[in-house]
C-alpha cells in the first residue's frame, strides 16, 4: 500500500464523512438555498467570531478574494517572502488585484511589527501605497510553524496606528490552533478577512471558507462569481466540511505527535544535515548533498513511500489523516535502511 506524505491535501473522505455527503440537504448556493452551504458558513462565522463566511471550492480562491476585496490597484500587500498566496497562487495577486507585493523574512516564516513597520511605504507618489499585511499561520515553507495570539495582536495594533487591513492565510489554522491552545473565537478581534482550508488536515475533499464582515463577504460572493467559484448544489462539499469540524479538529494532535517522532528520528541520521523545528504536521529537513536527496527520493519511491523535494537540498513530509501509526513504522524504517545502504556504498 502506498504511504504519501507530500502533503496533507491527499487526504479522502472517511467512511462517516462519505455517508454525511450522501446525506446532505442541498440547494442552489449561487441562489443561497443551499441549507447545508447556509449551515456551514454561519458555523465557520460564529467559531471564529467573525460576522459572515463564503464557501469556496478552493484556499487559492478564498485567499484571492480577500486580497481582492481589502485593495485597490497600485496598493502594496506585505508578506513572508515564500507566503502561498506570493509564491502558489499562480500570480494571482498581479493577475486579479493588480498589487505591488513586498517580501520580508523571518525565522520559520514568522515576521514581527517592527520589520513590518520599517517596509511600510510613507504617503509619497513614487510608491504604492501600503494597504494589507497578510500573514499565514501556519507557515507552510517555515516547517508549520505557528503565530500564537500574542503576536498576531500586536502586528494588528501596528496596523490599527496604520490603517492597514490584515488577512490571515489560514490553509492550517486549525494545525495552529491545536498546537498552541488558543481560542479559534480570539481570531475575529485581529483580522479584517481569514480564509480557513477544509481540504488539508480536516481531510475533506474540497472546499475553503473566507471568514468576514458582512459587507466584505457580500462583495467577495460577487467576484467568487466572476472567478467561476460559484457552485450549485454544493452542499455535498460542504456536508465534509461540517463533519470534519465536528470530529477531525482534535485528532490533528496526533499528525503533530508522528510528525515530531520523524523529526527526532531524522536528526539522527548522516544524510540529514538539519531539520526544522517542527510544531505542528510539516518536516522539512536539509540533505547534505543534491545526490542525498535525489537518492533518498528515489529510495523512498522503491519503499511505496511518495515524498517531496522543495528544492534542491530540501525535502517535505506531511503527516495527515491518513497516515497511521503502521504507515509511521514503515517510513521510519525506511529511513533507517537508506542510512545502512548509504553506508554500505
Amino acid at each position: 500500500m502506498m504511504i504519501d506524505l507530500r502533503s496533507d491535501t491527499v487526504t479522502k473522505p472517511t467512511d462517516a464523512m462519505h455517508q454525511a455527503m450522501f446525506e446532505a440537504s442541498v440547494g442552489d448556493d449561487v441562489y443561497g438555498e443551499d441549507t447545508t452551504v447556509n449551515l456551514l458558513q454561519e458555523k465557520m462565522a460564529a467559531m471564529f467570531g467573525m460576522e459572515a463566511a463564503l464557501f469556496c471550492p478552493s484556499g487559492t480562491m478564498t485567499n484571492q478574494i480577500a486580497i481582492k476585496v481589502l485593495t485597490q490597484p497600485q496598493d502594496e500587500v506585505i508578506c513572508y517572502k515564500d507566503a502561498h498566496i506570493y509564491k502558489y497562487e499562480g500570480g494571482g495577486m498581479f493577475s486579479n488585484s493588480a498589487v505591488s507585493v513586498r517580501l520580508l523574512d523571518g525565522p520559520q516564516g514568522i515576521l514581527n511589527p517592527a520589520q513590518i513597520e520599517e517596509y511600510i511605504n510613507p504617503d509619497d507618489v513614487h510608491y504604492p501605497r501600503t494597504q494589507l499585511v497578510a500573514l499565514e499561520n501556519t507557515v507552510n515553507r517555515g516547517g508549520g510553524s505557528v503565530y500564537h495570539l500574542s503576536e498576531i495582536a500586536g502586528i494588528h495594533t501596528l496596523c490599527q496606528k496604520y490603517g492597514l487591513k490584515l488577512h490571515l492565510d489560514g490553509a492550517r489554522i486549525f494545525n495552529a490552533l491545536i498546537a498552541t491552545g488558543d481560542a479559534a473565537e480570539d481570531y475575529g478581534k485581529y483580522f479584517d478577512t481569514i480564509s480557513v482550508c477544509l481540504s488539508k488536515g480536516l481531510g475533506c475533499p474540497v472546499g475553503s471558507v473566507l471568514l468576514g464582515s458582512k459587507a466584505h463577504i457580500h462583495y467577495a460572493k460577487r467576484i467568487r462569481k466572476s472567478l467561476g467559484g460559484g457552485m450549485r448544489q454544493a452542499g455535498y462539499l460542504a456536508a465534509a466540511g461540517l463533519y470534519a469540524l465536528d470530529h477531525h479538529i482534535e485528532r490533528l494532535a496526533d499528525d503533530h505527535r508522528r510528525a515530531k517522532q520523524i523529526a527526532a528520528h531524522l536528526s539522527n541520521l548522516d544524510y540529514v544535515a538539519s531539520v526544522f523545528p517542527v510544531e505542528t504536521n510539516i518536516v522539512i529537513f536539509k540533505m547534505q548533498s543534491q545526490e542525498a536527496l535525489h537518492a533518498w527520493l528515489q529510495h523512498c519511491h522503491k519503499h511505496q513511500i511518495k515524498a517531496s523535494g522543495i528544492d534542491k537540498l530540501h525535502a517535505r513530509v506531511v503527516t495527515h489523516l491518513q497516515f497511521e501509526e503502521e504507515a509511521l513504522h514503515t517510513f521510519l524504517e525506511a529511513c533507517t535502511a537508506f542510512e545502512a545502504q548509504t553506508h554500505a556504498h
